[in-house]
């Protein structure tokens, strides 16, 4: 039986695939998020409305490159009991405007 290996690639068995090489895991997804426009907390992710937040907090990395990241971080309990994190991209564009919002996994 042969096995050929490429770094980050596949392996391939008698012909098959097998396991693939390295992956992002936990990659942030678009979320439609209603917030409180005072304070910015989530108040709805999803349609599901957020019965209480757990906390909050900030990143900034990067500043000192060209695509510095700026984002603030909300964990939510939603009203069905969901775990749910999501964060607002506050990092400004070109036209001065702040990212969107963005779900990943709890």
């Amino acid at each position: 039986m042969e096995r050929v290996s490429v770094l980050g690639g596949s392996d391939r068995v008698d012909g098959r695939e097998g396991m693939s090489g390295p992956r992002a895991l936990n990659l942030p997804r678009p979320a439609r998020v209603r917030a409180r426009s005072d304070d910015g907390v989530p108040v709805q992710v999803d349609g599901e409305p957020i019965e209480h937040v757990r906390e909050s907090w900030l990143v900034e990395d990067r500043w000192w490159t060209a695509r510095p990241l700026r984002r603030r971080y909300w964990e939510v309990v939603s009203v069905r009991g969901r775990n749910l994190v999501v964060f607002h991209d506050l990092q400004e564009s070109a036209s001065g405007s702040a990212g969107g919002w963005f779900s990943q996994a709890a």
